[in-house]
Parts: structure tokens; sequence; C-alpha cells
């Protein structure tokens, strides 16, 4: 972790425990926290302005995640993940999602567009801002509230788990350049698609979005992935 972490006090209203957490996966995905490196709870506390006790608890969490591993008497270190592992991953993630995404379209209530702008608009905003951390989880939010509209906790889960396994190494270099603004940016094209009830369009744009995580947010070649998967799986 840099010494110009993103990290902040925590004031969402839900448990320290879980909020910690969130943060927590945020950090690890957006390579904040680098994989192979033992994080202490009290410097991690530190970091949060909590306890250590909810950081701890968060930790432990994780290992059954599966994001870390408990090193007795030093803390936890973060799991290292493979590129076939990030491939495997994507490729999961671009069978489920963007077929489900086209799927909520019409199912997507008019009175909540509103709200899921302001979510976009928030990913967007981290991303002016290079607030990596904040960045991961705003995203992470925006689709899987997305993902809710087809009915089905299994498939929402699922993905919240591949996600959690994910690697975003790329996140920093983009944040500097300016690219990772013009990513973010997706969201509010893909919330415009959903407005204009534009089903394949919205399908198009979550097979290239997911593309970029295994892309230029990872370092690897999106083209291997999403080429021809696109016209491919837009079949009816």
């Amino acid at each position: 972790m840099t010494s110009s972490s993103n990290f902040t006090l925590l004031t969402k209203r839900e448990s320290l425990r879980e909020t910690v957490a969130h943060a927590l996966r945020a950090a690890i995905i957006s390579g904040e926290m680098e994989a192979g490196v033992v994080y202490s709870a009290p410097a991690l506390s530190a970091r949060f302005g909590v306890s250590a006790t909810p950081v701890r608890e968060a930790m432990l969490d994780l290992v059954r995640e599966g994001m870390v591993t408990s090193v007795p008497n030093k803390g936890f270190r973060v799991t290292e993940v493979s590129e076939a592992d990030l491939d495997h991953i994507t490729e999961l993630r671009l069978l489920i999602e963007p077929p489900t995404i086209r799927r909520v379209v019409p199912l997507v209530p008019r009175g909540d567009l509103p709200r899921l702008r302001r979510m976009a608009d928030e990913i967007v905003d981290f991303a002016e801002r290079k607030d990596l951390v904040r960045y991961t989880e705003a995203d992470r939010l925006f689709h899987l509230e997305l993902l809710g509209y087809s009915g089905n906790p299994r498939l929402v889960e699922t993905i919240s788990q591949l996600r959690s396994g994910t690697r975003l190494l790329g996140l920093a270099a983009l944040a500097e350049t300016g690219e990772l603004r013009e990513s973010a940016e997706e969201h509010l094209v893909l919330m415009d698609l959903i407005g204009a009830g534009d089903e394949q369009g919205a399908f198009a744009l979550m097979n290239r979005h997911i593309g970029h995580v295994r892309g230029k947010w990872a370092g690897a070649h999106e083209e291997a992935l999403t080429g021809g998967g696109a016209e491919g799986a837009g079949a009816p």
C-alpha cells in the first residue's frame, strides 16, 4: 500500500465490520494493497481510524473468501491471483453479465433511473479524483444493483464473488493519464442506453466494459477475450 493511499475515515450506515470489509476488498482489487505483502490489523486500523477489532474481523471474512491468508503473529497476506485465474473470471463474467443486463433493461423502473444515474456519476467523480478504493467500490455497487433487477440473488452473489477475485493493477496508471475517467463515463452511457430501452446497445457496451477489466485495467489484451464475443453471445 502506498503512502498516498485513498483510505479515509469510514462513515457508512452499516456495520463497521462490513464497511471495513468493503473498503479492504476495493483496496485489494485496485492494487493499493499489494499481493504477497503482509498487513497487520493494527496498522490498517490506524489508517482507517477505527479500532483493530473490526479490521481483524473483516480480514477474517476476506480469509474465507480467499482474498487474503492469515499469517500467525504477523497479520494477513494478500493472495496472489494468476493470469489464468483472471482470464477465467473474465470469461465467466462475459457469459453472465452482458445477457443479464440486456434482460433487465426493460425491467428497470423509470423512477429508479435518477438514483442509478447518481451512482454512475459517483463512479466518474471518484475516477476524476483518482480515489481508486472508492472508485472500485462504487463500480461494484452500481453493477450489482443493475444485476439485482434480474430477480436472481444467486446470480448477483456469483458476480460479486467473481469481482472479488479480480485484480485491476492498471487503474493507477490509467488515473494518471485520464483514461480511467473515460472508462468511468461508460457507466453514464450505459444509463443512457437503459433509459432509451436499448437492450442490444446495453449488451454490447457491457461486453466492451468487461473487456477493459482484463484489458487496459489489468494490463492484458482485451481483444483476445471480447473479439467476436459480442456477436456470438448476442444471438437471441
